[in-house]
């Protein structure tokens, strides 16, 4: 199953400005955001789609002016090409795990179920949950739970779990939160929601994979050419704050005697759009999300 697409109205809003254009939505999943996007296009117009997951192609959408790709949105650019696209209209990028992942227990996304170590979106790939557990260095580990889960704890965390994996492999995420069962109750939810994001993200190259499709979408939007990008987490969220405000990742851009700098999007809001109360109320999965729009310059 999945759940309603979140901010809809106000993200396809954003990006469709020219029925005629050709659109792009990195990250198809159940199809809400293109279903939408294609019912406002006209017969000229035309939306690629791009996910990796091999679930999601049973969601696709019987319409000419719609294509689905089965690729990883890191190759972006690429892709497009092969289907002779180099410049479009507008991207649209909805970050981070789908509601159907973390619901198929079997998949080792979410914290609620037993299931085997694995985290892949793509289920092709080799590099899974298991093995980032099992087989990186206690250092990877703790910069991994450091970084990519923002747990001050991260040494101990990989310490732990490197002298447990030597008496046992730990192979399912029972295995993992049976490691950390003397946390108290009140802080148990939030620590096992940082920590399997940090191992998500490391199997998944989550960062590594926004910055490059960031970068390629500003490569094939045409002048006046918009992105739109819902983000979950702030180490998302902060990748694109600083793309659309300097077309940096890090690091301050170069600038004129004036103090100013050359722009390379302009922010259709300063502010990122949040859900309100009542789509939170529909749709739990929106209630951490941040929209931001820019427009290239």
């Amino acid at each position: 199953m999945y759940h309603n697409p979140v901010l809809l109205k106000q993200s396809v809003d954003d990006l469709v400005t020219n029925p005629d254009g050709i659109y792009v939505d990195c990250t198809f999943g159940g199809g809400g955001h293109s279903r939408e996007i294609v019912s406002r296009l006209s017969e000229k117009g035309k939306l690629y789609g791009f996910d990796q997951d091999l679930d999601a192609l049973k969601n696709n959408i019987d319409d000419p002016k719609f294509t689905l790709i089965n690729q990883n949105f890191r190759f972006l650019e690429n892709s497009l090409l092969m289907y002779g696209v180099s410049k479009v209209d507008g991207v649209l990028a909805d970050l981070g795990v789908s509601s159907h992942q973390f619901d198929a227990g079997e998949r080792g996304f979410s914290t609620r179920s037993n299931a085997p170590l694995d985290m892949r979106m793509n289920v092709m790939q080799s590099l899974d949950a298991k093995k980032v557990i099992n087989d990186y260095e206690e250092e990877a580990l703790a910069d991994i739970f450091y970084y990519y889960g923002e747990l001050r704890e991260a040494r101990k965390l990989a310490r732990d779990i490197v002298h447990h994996r030597k008496i046992k492999t730990i192979a399912t995420t029972e295995d993992l939160k049976k490691l950390f069962s003397y946390l108290p109750p009140h802080k148990v939810n939030k620590f096992y929601a940082q920590l399997f994001q940090a191992i998500r993200i490391e199997v998944n190259q989550e960062l590594d994979v926004l910055k490059e499709m960031l970068v390629q979408s500003y490569n094939v939007l045409k002048p006046g050419g918009r992105l739109v990008v819902i983000s979950y987490h702030s180490l998302e969220d902060r990748l694109v704050k600083r793309f659309l405000k300097n077309g940096m990742f890090e690091g301050e851009p170069q600038r004129d005697i004036y103090g100013n700098y050359e722009k390379t999007f302009e922010l259709v809001k300063t502010k990122a759009i949040i859900p309100d109360d009542k789509e939170i109320e529909e749709n739990s999965r929106a209630r951490s999300a941040k929209m931001r729009t820019g427009i290239k310059l």
